[in-house]
């Protein structure tokens, strides 16, 4: 079994929240289509803010730092 690298993680993360950004439609209508944006959204967020976070191995515990300010533009 090869070792947990935190780096790696975090990069199939930034793929998943690609992924999603990527997923097709399915065939469906009305309030099937706005639950799957919905949940297409859910994931993209979670996904992406572990794809942001700074991944740490301290004392045997992953710790992931995620910077939650808002950023004005």
């Amino acid at each position: 079994m090869t070792a947990f690298n935190p780096d790696d993680m975090i990069a199939r993360y930034k793929e998943r929240a690609a992924a999603v950004r990527k997923r097709p439609l399915p065939p469906v209508a009305g309030e099937e289509r706005q639950h799957f944006i919905a949940q297409a959204e859910a994931d993209f967020q979670d996904f992406a803010i572990i794809a942001d976070s700074i991944a740490t191995i301290e004392d045997g515990v992953l710790v992931l730092r995620i910077d939650m300010q808002l950023q004005s533009t």
